[in-house]
């Protein structure tokens, strides 16, 4: 199999990979709090202890994935453009 080929291969069993996945799971963790909804803080003993909620996520700790974000995009655009 030649170096294209394989490449071409490989680039297709990730983009239908992601697909999948964002179809069975469509949101994810918040890269930013981890799936906490909250950011860690430390008191001035150095305990962690909770700090303020996420705004990224809006304390819930998932976010939408953007291959998610993109279908639903593009869903949006084409209803909206049949009637």
């Amino acid at each position: 199999m030649t170096p294209i080929a394989l490449a071409i291969a490989c680039l297709t069993f990730v983009t239908l990979g992601y697909s999948a996945l964002c179809a069975a799971s469509p949101f994810g963790t918040c890269r930013k709090c981890n799936g906490f909804g909250f950011a860690m803080d430390t008191d001035r003993k150095g305990r962690p202890k909770r700090g303020k909620s996420c705004r990224r996520c809006r304390a819930t700790g998932k976010r939408i994935r953007v291959g998610r974000w993109l279908f639903n995009r593009a869903q949006r655009i084409y209803r909206e453009g049949t009637h």
